[in-house]
């Protein structure tokens, strides 16, 4: 398929409206392969606007007399206009970007073709591998004050390195030193998906683990595995003398209880000796999706008085799912931190809320987590390495007409609790909101193949690491860290416990609102800290 094919028309005299903040560009639209591009000419701006085109959510079109309106609504929330001349060249445009924007094949999409001056294809691509959490482990335990067995208790495995056991995890795993390759692959065949149970996270200052891995296959008839059950003595033999184990399971008991009706099921108490098993449900899938749409909706409502927007707001429940998904993983990080305790964590699949609980757990506990380089080492592991389905949660985001039901912003709402983190603790966290912001729209539209397909093995059958560029290759850039960090960032080397009050939880105006108001007071007050912090450096670098 060639690309000309899709463009009916390519390009045409427009108006852009941008929102209410931004002024009107005229000029010459464009439609490229992978972008929608408008150039002002020699008018007020000689700057070239330009959109990704695989950034469009939905597309709406409308012709009356000559010309033409179509409306444009991105992942990142913006909505855009276009007043283009023609109903012809509207209708053709409209056409072109609903094909262009939607391309299935992903090794047809932008980053495969993208070459940004100063970076190397392969730059970036080695910094978080699998193997390098390990080594970390390895260290802490090596240094560790503890009494063995705690100091060899892991070990790095490479029985998925075919991706023949799990195809969801990454071809290195970190799993118990005592339990060898073949119970390895016997536990992977008792767990949907073949995700038995990993290390997640090492707790050195007590030497406690977190786990993750996806419900065992039990079924009606209760089946049982010696080598899963093998698995986890394992974990609780390689802690502290007496430690005990947590299972957190995010779905409700009554959920679990149906799963076996339909071959799975949750670790059963007189099999697993010393762990006990805790619900916590989380919602995910379509449930999520929706109240991630009824949010949107609600902000993008500018008429509505304030009694109907507080009640909109409270109705789309999407805070209620930020407060459960922070509560829960202060469950997991408090019986580690709190009670000595080894902890794994699963759902159904292993893939969305498990994660979710494992890295918001990890920036509680882990203050090399909350630094720059910790936060996307965190990223990488926890959420691209270990499998999170990228492509299909976040092939669209809250304007799409269509509702697969494998979408879900799982991956937003960790990054809203991580914000929440980061306002309750403003000087524990070395990112700001910038950061959070770039993920969440390079999560759903980039030029950077690091969210590209749904695991490793896809990226690898797709050749990603070799034919496109990694996301922190951009982001580790200088001149994007001002963008980044937090200039009042202060080592913590504490846990930090959040509070999950409803009035502790604030709406994201910083994403949710960032394109229907003026920039608050706070983030004016933001630009001046930069400022008085860069003067402050350059002073002191000149004395």
């Amino acid at each position: 398929m060639e690309f000309s094919e899709l463009i009916r028309t390519s390009r045409a005299q427009a108006k852009l409206q941008r929102g209410p903040e931004a002024p009107p560009l005229r000029g010459t639209l464009c439609v490229t392969s992978h972008h929608l591009l408008l150039s002002p000419g020699t008018e007020a701006s000689p700057d070239l606007w330009m959109l990704l085109l695989r950034s469009v959510d939905s597309i709406e079109k409308r012709v009356a007399g000559d010309s033409g309106t179509i409306t444009l609504r991105c992942k990142d929330l913006r909505v855009l206009q276009l007043d283009i001349e023609g109903v012809e060249a509207t209708l053709d445009i409209a056409r072109s970007i609903e094909a262009l924007s939607s391309l299935e094949s992903v090794i047809t999409s932008f980053p495969f073709f993208y070459r940004p001056k100063g970076l190397r294809l392969g730059d970036a691509w080695h910094v978080h591998p699998p193997e390098g959490y390990y080594k970390r482990v390895a260290r802490e335990v090596w240094l560790s004050p503890l009494p063995a067995p705690q100091t060899n208790a892991w070990r790095l495995s490479e029985v998925n390195e075919d991706f023949s056991l799990c195809p969801s995890y990454p071809r290195a795993l970190i799993v118990p030193r005592s339990v060898d390759d073949q119970a390895l692959a016997r536990s992977a065949r008792f767990r949907q998906g073949g995700r038995f149970p990993v290390l997640s996270y090492h707790h050195a200052p007590n030497g406690t683990a977190l786990l993750r891995s996806s419900q065992p296959l039990t079924g009606p008839q209760k089946r049982r595995c010696a080598e899963d059950e093998e698995l986890l003595r394992a974990v609780l033999a390689g802690a502290r003398p007496g430690a005990r184990g947590f299972i957190i399971d995010t779905r409700s008991a009554q959920a679990a209880k149906q799963a076996r009706m339909t071959g799975g099921g949750t670790e059963a108490k007189a099999a697993y000796p010393g762990w006990k098993r805790l619900h916590r449900p989380l919602e995910r899938g379509r449930p999520l999706q929706e109240s991630f749409v009824r949010l949107v909706e609600a902000c993008g409502d500018p008429e509505q008085s304030m009694d109907r927007w507080l009640s909109r707001l409270e109705g789309c429940r999407w805070l209620a799912h930020v407060k459960e998904a922070l509560g829960t993983a202060c469950l997991a990080a408090q019986g580690m931190e709190r009670e000595g305790a080894c902890v794994l964590v699963h759902g159904a699949e292993g893939t969305d809320s498990t994660l979710l609980v494992t890295s918001l757990a990890q920036l509680i506990l882990d203050p090399l987590s909350r630094t720059m380089a910790g936060f996307q080492e965190l990223v990488e592991r926890e959420w691209i390495q270990a499998g999170h389905p990228f492509q299909l949660r976040c092939a669209h985001s809250a304007f799409s007409h269509a509702r697969p039901k494998q979408e879900a912003p799982t991956f937003l709402l960790f990054l809203d609790c991580v914000w929440q983190l980061g306002r309750q603790f403003p000087l524990s966290l070395e990112f700001g909101e910038g950061l959070l912001l770039a993920l969440f729209e390079h999560a759903y539209a980039s030029p950077f193949g690091s969210f590209l397909c749904n695991s490793e093995k896809e990226r690898g059958l797709c050749e990603v690491r070799t034919r496109t560029h990694s996301l922190w290759s951009g982001l580790n850039q200088l001149k994007e860290q001002r963008k980044l960090r937090n200039p009042l960032y202060a080592l913590n080397p504490l846990a930090i416990w959040p509070s999950v009050e409803p009035q502790s939880l604030r709406l994201w105006q910083g994403l949710f609102l960032r394109w229907t108001r003026p920039p608050e007071p706070s983030e004016t007050a933001w630009e001046k800290v930069w400022q008085i912090v860069t003067d402050r450096e350059k002073t002191e670098g000149s004395a």
